[in-house]
Order: C-alpha cells, then sequence, then structure tokens
C-alpha cells in the first residue's frame, strides 16, 4: 500500500465512530480524506454509510476540527491567492481585461450567440495552458460535439508547441446528457485524485442538456437545483484542486426589452451566483469580437475587441 493510502486511511480512521466498514463504504463514495468529510452534509454521510444523523454529525465535526476550519484572517487568503495561476491567450487586450488571465481557483463563464468565438476560447485555453507548464492537463467535457483536434494542432503550432504532445494532454469525454454530463465532472475529480496535473476543466456547453432535457415553466425549478448542484460541484473543484474552471452558456433573447441588448444567459441566476468572472461575447464588425467583462470580484467593467486568426485568439 502506497504512503498516500495509508494517510488517508489514517486520517478517515481517525473520526470519531469510524471503523474498517464505515471507512470502506465512505471511500467508496468518494470521501477518502478529511477535506471531503469536513464539506459534506450529514445527509450524504447517512446516504453512505446509513449511521445515524448524530454520529454523522460528529464525524463531520471531528474532520472539522482536524482542519481547523474557522475563520481566516485577510493576510490568510492573500498569502493563499498566491498559488492562484493566470492562464493567458494569444490576445493581450483579453489578459487585460482579465487582469493577467483567466484564474485557477475560479469559475469563468463565457455567454453569447452561436459564433460569438465561445468554443475558440475553450481550444485557446486547453492549449496554452500546456505553455507554461508542458504537464499541465486540460479536461474537455463537451456537450455539443464542437471539440475539434484539427483546431487544437492549429492553435499548438501558432504558440510554437508541439501539436502531438498537446493533444495527448487533452482529455476529452463526449456528454450525452445532463446526468452523463455532471457524472464526468466527478470523473475529471478523480483524474486529479490519481494525481494527473490536471490544470483546466473545460464544459462546453454548461447548459444544453439542462435546457434541452427541462421544457416548460412546470420543470424550471427541478432544473435550477439540478445545475446548482453541478455548479456546487464545479466549484469544489476549483477552490480545492487550484484548477481553472471555464463554461461557456448558450443565451436566448427576452422579447419584452425595448432598449438596449436583449441577449441574456440561460441558468438565470444560479449560475451566475455561482460564477466568479462572466463575460459576454459578440459579433463586431469587420469580423472582430467583444468582449465585455460583466461580472468579477475585483475588476471593472470594461469591454475589448479580439480577432479569431488560425493560429488562436489575437488582437486586431
Amino acid at each position: 500500500m502506497s504512503e498516500d493510502k495509508k494517510k488517508i486511511k489514517k486520517d478517515i480512521y481517525s473520526l470519531p465512530g469510524v471503523g474498517a466498514a464505515t471507512a470502506e463504504k465512505l471511500m467508496s463514495v468518494g470521501f477518502d480524506n478529511l477535506l471531503s468529510m469536513a464539506v459534506a452534509s450529514p445527509g450524504e454521510i447517512i446516504d453512505a454509510t446509513g449511521i445515524s444523523e448524530s454520529a454523522a454529525r460528529k464525524m463531520i465535526q471531528g474532520a472539522r476540527d482536524t482542519l481547523e476550519m474557522g475563520f481566516q484572517t485577510g493576510t490568510d487568503i492573500l498569502k493563499k491567492r498566491e498559488s492562484i495561476i493566470k492562464l493567458k491567450l494569444g490576445s493581450e487586450n483579453f489578459n487585460q481585461l482579465l487582469d493577467g488571465g483567466f484564474e485557477t481557483g475560479a469559475i469563468t463563464e463565457c455567454f453569447g450567440a452561436y459564433g460569438s468565438s465561445k468554443t475558440q476560447i475553450a481550444h485557446s485555453l486547453a492549449v496554452n495552458c500546456q505553455i507554461d507548464d508542458e504537464t499541465a492537463v486540460a479536461v474537455y467535457i463537451d456537450t455539443e460535439n464542437t471539440f475539434r483536434p484539427e483546431r487544437i494542432q492549429q492553435m499548438a503550432k501558432g504558440s510554437g508547441l508541439d501539436p502531438e504532445k498537446v493533444l495527448k494532454n487533452i482529455r476529452v469525454a463526449r456528454a450525452f446528457n445532463s446526468d452523463h454530463q455532471m457524472l464526468l465532472t466527478e470523473k475529471a475529480e478523480e483524474l486529479i485524485k490519481q494525481g494527473v496535473n490536471v490544470r483546466l476543466l473545460i464544459v462546453d456547453s454548461l447548459t444544453a442538456h439542462f435546457r434541452a432535457e427541462f421544457i416548460g415553466r412546470g420543470t424550471l425549478a427541478e432544473r435550477q437545483q439540478k445545475l446548482n448542484k453541478h455548479m456546487h460541484t464545479l466549484s469544489k473543484i476549483a477552490d480545492t484542486y487550484n484548477v481553472c474552471v471555464y463554461v461557456t452558456n448558450q443565451v436566448m433573447s427576452k422579447p419584452d426589452q425595448f432598449f438596449g441588448d436583449p441577449t441574456e444567459a440561460i441558468g438565470g441566476h444560479v449560475v451566475a451566483h455561482n460564477s466568479t468572472f462572466r463575460l459576454y461575447l459578440r459579433r463586431g464588425k469587420k469580423g472582430t469580437r467583444v468582449a465585455k467583462l460583466v461580472d468579477a470580484p475585483n475588476l471593472p467593467d470594461a469591454e475589448i475587441i479580439f480577432i479569431v486568426a488560425e493560429e488562436g485568439l489575437l488582437d486586431p
């Protein structure tokens, strides 16, 4: 048994009320370390093990006490943010818009009509995350059959990278429905736990299956609950493993809006509140694209222009 596995077992066994059988049940459903236990709900522990609610609460509290999950000072948070990596695009305008690039440890959502370059950005990030670290892996969950290895090869050549090496470091999975999409997100977390250096997780597109499967107002509450759970899983992966999560989102037109742009992102407040950074993409003049930063915790609203060339995303 490896040292890591010994450490994990010791961690689980150190919790109150955890014996051999309970530890086995917990580990079989992914509760294989103290952090996963500390952020679990009593209901999840009960479902996994069949123990009483009071015993489940004691386990969770034990994990939290061990990890000292209380308040931190602003200085502690600032120190933690030093580990954040910013993934850049070929467009310097775009990088400046996001104060250096797409952050790890956060969810960045790009929404816009078809042809606004959401998928182009996904492909570009999958390549560019390997520029500074050739072991970096991008996980690409493809819901609309838009991933193209040929496009990756073009962008890799444009960035001076070996196209074959770049393609080997991109793990692609096609999601056929919303349940499959959510399962693949969990599989991505398993890859990280296996020691794969996942730097980027892409979901393109986030809402396509949810939009197709939940039709009509009667299913809206169920759809939003499911979407919320999915976003929480993505957020947990971003924060726990310092991964950049990039999601694309579809849009709809609001017919009752008489002034301004009637375009609105799908998913409502659930997606909006769970995304750290939100970018609205649209077509510009003479083949350009416009990216507008509409929400960020530390950056002002701003708008830039970029173009999509064969070698990647560039400034006009």
